[in-house]
């Protein structure tokens, strides 16, 4: 993934009302002639980024599901899971869209670079990116001192939490992002980079995909000493898990439901998920 240098972001800032460039995590680079006045935004957590960066007033366009903050749901919906509605994109005339790597087609981002908008396309793998990427938007758009601030206060907590779990006795984890049928997150997901800051191990970082498939006989031989799941929709605990007996973290009770709103969040509110995540494992390891 693209990491763009504060040098890169200082002169952006530096040139105020001039040219803007940055590479996003194509690795492209896009081009702005003046800093963004028109934004739109095709992930929920892409507009609480660009709140988060102080550039909520130039927000012209959201995806659906966009609820944080309160003002994103107020605003025009121009994509629905992924799918861009483009008549309503041309229709707002944003001098920026911001897209989502995994959550976008690429032939939907591709069509929209034909028609002339300038797309910065994002990719969120590790908690820090958030900060990153709150300081990017902050560049595109001009609104660099609010940008930094909230990226920093991210940074300074997400390193203390690193700091006070990095000597604790790791607890091997499987996260459970979908119950039937079982899904989990590989080692690149964002998910798995806060398991590993709350000093936990991810028992399938190894997977080939970033969201596997995971069948009961892999779980069993997995062994996670503690299960982190949203839910069993409407299944009792007993119910979701006859049959996994054995599995450590289920014979020991040690299976802890997170609200799925905080643990698929990609903006700054993850650090809410990612402060329960590291209690509940703090929890498991007690």
């Amino acid at each position: 993934m693209m990491r763009i240098s504060a040098c890169a972001i200082a002169a952006a800032l530096a040139a105020g009302a001039q040219a803007v460039q940055l590479a996003d995590d194509r690795g492209a680079t896009v081009s702005l002639q003046h800093p963004a006045e028109r934004i739109v935004a095709l992930a929920p957590h892409l507009a609480e980024i660009t709140f988060a960066a102080g550039a909520g007033a130039k927000l012209v366009g959201v995806s659906s599901f966009s609820r944080h903050p309160a003002e994103a749901e107020r605003l025009p919906v121009v994509a629905n899971s992924g799918r861009v509605d483009v008549e309503r994109v041309i229709a707002l005339k944003p001098d920026l869209v911001l897209g989502w790597r995994s959550g976008n087609s690429p032939l939907q981002i591709a069509r929209l670079e034909r028609l002339g908008f300038s797309v910065f396309v994002t990719e969120v793998r590790s908690v820090q990116d958030i900060a990153r990427l709150t300081r990017e938007v902050g560049a595109l758009a001009a609104t660099g001192p609010p940008a930094d601030e909230r990226a920093r206060t991210l940074d300074l907590e997400v390193g203390e939490l690193s700091e006070r779990h990095a000597r604790v006795r790791p607890v091997a984890v499987f996260l459970e992002i979908w119950h039937r049928p079982m899904l989990t997150v590989s080692g690149e997901h964002l998910i798995s980079d806060a398991i590993g800051i709350c000093g936990g191990r991810n028992v399938f970082a190894n997977a080939k995909t970033l969201t596997p498939h995971i069948s009961n006989e892999q779980l069993l031989g997995a062994r996670p000493e503690a299960i982190i799941t949203g839910g069993y929709g409407s299944e009792t605990m007993a119910a979701a898990w006859r049959g996994l007996e054995p599995v450590p973290a289920v014979r020991k009770g040690r299976v802890y439901v997170i609200d799925p709103d905080l643990l698929s969040a990609q903006g700054p509110r993850f650090l809410e998920g990612l402060r329960v995540l590291c209690a509940r494992l703090e929890a498991a390891r007690r």
